[in-house]
């Protein structure tokens, strides 16, 4: 076996795997660039045989080149295909083979459409006063937001210095007003209501 029949044997197993983990999304296709031939595929999703030819006389990858993309192509059904391939090289550096990885983005086209037609309707109205007038609830998680985005902090990554100043701000907000938002502001501050109410005690003293 040549240097380059064990080359492209040994894309086989890398082929099947890449087209396992992203089935049924990927075909993988190997390449011999020296007979110009496809010498396998695993996930077929162009409809191409072994033996068919390449079509690749005039690829002639850099020296360097080891990696070709990723770019675009149309697959015999109309769908968009993002595609990525990869130069197999023999010991003098000769480009015997290529490992070209196929994805069909039609799922993830359809996926996005469905997604922007739910997400940016032009119809959504502001919330209703009458509705939202007493949702202490809404008005926390608001203003906990803001706070958060104006610091350019998360929630997880909280101090306790940080959370004691996080529940004082709240409190000058007026957000304790409600019966159960002292309790609420502990679940997602990751506090015991005990600290909350620690806290908040000299705040209504003054």
């Amino acid at each position: 076996m040549t240097t380059a029949e064990r080359l492209l044997a040994q894309c086989r197993p890398m082929a099947d795997g890449l087209a396992a983990l992203f089935h049924p999304h990927v075909e993988v296709v190997v390449h011999d660039l020296s007979t110009q031939t496809v010498a396998y595929i695993a996930n077929n999703l162009s409809r191409r045989s072994l033996g068919d030819e390449s079509a690749l006389e005039d690829l002639h990858p850099a020296a360097d080149e080891s990696v070709i993309g990723p770019y675009e192509k149309v697959n015999w059904n109309g769908a968009r295909i993002r595609s990525v391939s990869l130069v197999m090289r023999d010991e003098a550096g000769v480009a015997v083979g290529l490992l070209c990885v196929n994805m069909d983005l039609s799922v993830f086209e359809g996926a996005r459409a469905a997604l922007g037609a739910l997400l940016d309707r032009t119809d959504i109205r502001p919330p209703p006063d009458k509705l939202f007038k007493d949702d202490w609830q809404e008005r926390i998680n608001r203003f906990l937001q803001d706070w958060l985005a104006a610091r350019g902090a998360t929630l997880a990554g909280l101090g306790r210095a940080e959370k004691r100043a996080l529940v004082a701000a709240l409190y000058a907000e007026g957000a304790f007003t409600g019966r159960s938002a002292a309790p609420y502001v502990a679940s997602l501050l990751g506090l015991s209501r005990a600290t909350v109410f620690n806290i908040l005690k000299p705040l209504r003293r003054d």
